[in-house]
């Protein structure tokens, strides 16, 4: 199992020293990648309305106060060498197909190959209405669309595409990527249809747990929502084991109530003992990557709990 960190890039922590000294000690402790996640504006966000926490507040203080995603990855790649970096995820409408693609793989070749293509359809209205041109009651298939053009633009020596959103002929799309056939695509979200994107398209299935509308916070939980995924990679025609499963943690210990609304032990509360047994667990199901926000109000205190959470948990799982 990979096991990833979120890199802040909102917030205090988004401070150029710190989030470097974060990025730049998290890649010499071993971690195995990085993330970042992606809003370009936001609204008042102490009005309730973000999804993946029980009351509907941004887990991070002064979230506003936030790089774009891949600017930001770019930076951090050039201060380190090793660490893989996730998009996590790319709100898929917020950029034109075709700059996307471009400067996707502009940042697989400037980091040597070390990109990770997470991706999702987005659900902020308010931001899509200030930064997106296409509808955001259509951001589902305007996603899958423009996936779709990417892999055209990534792999193919003269790329043609004529969808509904966007359509190109005639150009030169150069350097490719890296990596071949392109970067990884790890497909964010819960909801039946990024379920049935992932088994289309995906390398991986990127859920987060704690999506109040579809949760996936016990194993019971989880492990139907990966029967979900193996049924809907048939369907779609693909072997189930060629797509992989990873977890989003966003709280875990006693950050997160100890029972979920299925009467069931919630995953990652508890004792270290506890969260030893949910890597394991999660393990058995066929999750390979799993990251953690380990969020805290400063760098010293994020590094040194990143450093306590690998002996105490991850060195023993």
């Amino acid at each position: 199992m990979q096991i990833g960190f979120n890199l802040p890039n909102s917030g205090p922590l988004s401070a150029v020293a710190s989030m470097t000294e974060i990025a730049v000690q998290g890649e010499a402790m071993g971690f195995d990648y990085l993330t970042m996640t992606d809003h370009v504006v936001l609204p008042d966000t102490k009005v309730p309305g973000y999804p993946y926490s029980e009351s509907g507040e941004f887990y991070e203080d002064a979230p506003t106060e936030r790089h774009e995603q891949l600017i930001g990855m770019a930076y951090v790649a050039a201060k380190t060498t090793r660490i893989r970096l996730v998009a996590a995820v790319l709100v898929v409408p917020h950029r034109p197909a075709v700059l996307a693609a471009k400067m996707l793989a502009t940042l697989d070749v400037l980091s040597g190959g070390r990109l990770v293509v997470g991706i999702g359809a987005g659900w902020l209205k308010t931001e899509f209405d200030a930064v997106v041109t296409t509808p955001f009651p259509e951001r589902g298939a305007v996603t899958d669309e423009y996936i779709d053009a990417f892999r055209v633009l990534w792999t193919e020596s003269a790329p043609r595409f004529a969808g509904r959103y966007t359509r190109f002929d005639g150009i030169v799309l150069e350097p490719k990527p890296v990596q071949r056939p392109h970067p990884p695509i790890w497909v964010g979200g819960e909801s039946g249809p990024a379920v049935r994107r992932a088994a289309r398209i995906g390398n991986l299935w990127y859920p987060i747990g704690s999506n109040n509308q579809h949760l996936l916070d016990t194993l019971p939980r989880l492990s139907a929502g990966i029967a979900r995924l193996r049924k809907a990679a048939v369907d779609a025609g693909r072997d189930p084991a060629s797509v992989g499963v990873g977890y989003r943690v966003k709280r875990y210990g006693a950050a997160v109530p100890p029972v979920a609304t299925d009467g069931e032990r919630r995953l990652f509360s508890g004792s270290e003992a506890d969260i030893v047994g949910d890597l394991r667990a999660l393990r058995e199901l066929g999750v390979t990557a799993l990251d953690i926000d380990f969020g805290r109000p400063d760098a010293a205190a994020v590094i040194a709990e990143m450093r306590r959470f690998r002996a105490a948990v991850i060195e023993k799982m």
